[in-house]
């Protein structure tokens, strides 16, 4: 066949060319979303746009679905955080051994004692000592949304498990805060863990008999951890963060954040395979749920909390790192200090969990309004996270 007259046959069937490239790209670009977690930053947006044009429709939706979205759904979603940072401290992992496992915790460690102290001097400046009493507001960190910009800027890189770990432990560190300063859910809180304790034992015994399903991990296990969590003041949405490393998984290793295959045997392998984008549909609702905040007037007490986060995460990461390699913790493999102060710029957002402490802190108000704008700002260290990147030529902004 001629060139001239293929070319027409093209021009001739347009239509079908056109449902053709559109059947082509309609996948790719489904599975760039889903690979890249756009359907997080979506929902978002369109929380944003929705609760600014039309609040009282957004608040009677989001709040009919928050509690399955925030507490249930998106245990999945950690659980597949948690199933990642278990292949890697696995052997042949970027978190193993348990030196370089424990370096994150010490790190968050640091990090929470710096960014807190900022935090408190600021507000004290600022003119503004009754948010100093928010301090715990400064220890949380979205793991959903670090995980997203973390994805992004470092693609398949050990600083990822690295800053999940960091923002885990840094989560759990506000929690004990709470429980501390909050005389109301103290008083829960070891009947809660008890119940906790009790769903680890037997996701232990449900590894010890082999069981390979991981459905009795999911309901019985999971279950139990759920509502000693939620008893205990705690979010239940990490009810399945302990149970994970429970479920039989490869002996090694098999890459970092590479996809299960379809023929995969292990449990955990198996629970990725199902889980995984029913997951991606709880982003979109989380984002949708959490990001509707209303763009009101900002008081000079505002800033303490970003600025604190965004100086102090980084600051304090690189100190704990710097105390933990002194003590004979190791650094995972291509993680140097570039790649620590932007994975503590990643970790310096709050976001849901930094909204959660907040209500639980402060009663409905001006305060607790002002501290909510002050943990939305602090999603600034995600555009600052990929510039800081670029300057320092680290993640996909490397030279190599």
């Amino acid at each position: 066949m001629e060139p001239s007259a293929r070319t027409g046959d093209g021009a001739a069937h347009g239509k079908p060319g056109l449902r053709h490239r559109v059947r082509t790209t309609v996948p790719r670009l489904s599975q760039f979303a889903l690979e890249h977690l756009l359907l997080l930053p979506l929902g978002g947006l369109i929380a944003l746009l929705w609760v600014n044009t039309a609040p009282e429709s957004y608040y009677s939706f989001t709040f009919a679905i928050a509690f399955a979205v925030n507490d249930v759904a998106m245990a999945l979603f950690f659980a597949l955080m948690m199933k990642e940072i278990v292949e890697a401290t696995a052997p042949a992992g970027v978190l193993h051994p348990w030196r370089r496992a424990l370096l994150p915790v010490v790190a968050a460690m640091a990090a929470a004692t710096v960014t807190s102290l900022i935090y408190s001097r600021l507000s004290n400046m600022l003119d503004e000592p009754m948010l100093s009493d928010g301090w715990p507001v400064s220890l949380g960190t979205d793991l959903a949304i670090s995980y997203f910009i973390a994805r992004i800027i470092f693609r398949q890189h050990p600083v990822i498990p690295f800053v999940l770990l960091v923002g885990i432990a840094s989560n759990a560190l506000g929690f004990l805060a709470l429980a501390v300063f909050n005389p109301v859910r103290g008083t829960q809180l070891a009947a809660g863990m008890l119940i906790v304790a009790a769903g680890i034992g037997v996701a232990a015994g449900l590894r010890r008999r082999r069981v390979r399903s991981f459905w009795p991990y999911l309901i019985v296990a999971g279950s139990l951890s759920w509502f000693g969590l939620f008893w205990s003041g705690w979010h239940p949405a990490l009810a399945l963060v302990p149970v994970m490393p429970f479920l039989p998984h490869a002996a090694r290793d098999p890459g970092f954040f590479v996809d299960a295959l379809p023929d995969a045997k292990d449990t955990l392998s198996q629970f990725e395979i199902w889980w995984r984008y029913p997951a991606q549909v709880a982003l979109f609702l989380f984002g949708l749920v959490n990001a509707g905040v209303p763009m009101g007037a900002l008081e000079p007490g505002v800033w303490a909390l970003p600025t604190a986060v965004i100086v102090g995460k980084p600051l304090g990461v690189l100190v704990g790192a710097g105390l933990a390699l002194l003590i004979g913790l190791q650094l995972p493999h291509r993680i140097g200090w570039r790649e620590l102060i932007v994975g503590g710029l990643i970790a310096a957002m709050g976001f849901s969990v930094g909204l959660f402490f907040c209500s639980a802190l402060f009663p409905p108000g001006q305060l607790r309004s002002e501290i909510s704008m002050a943990v939305l700002l602090s999603l600034a260290a995600a555009p600052l996270a990929f510039v800081v990147a670029r300057l320092f030529s680290v993640g996909r902004f490397s030279a190599q």
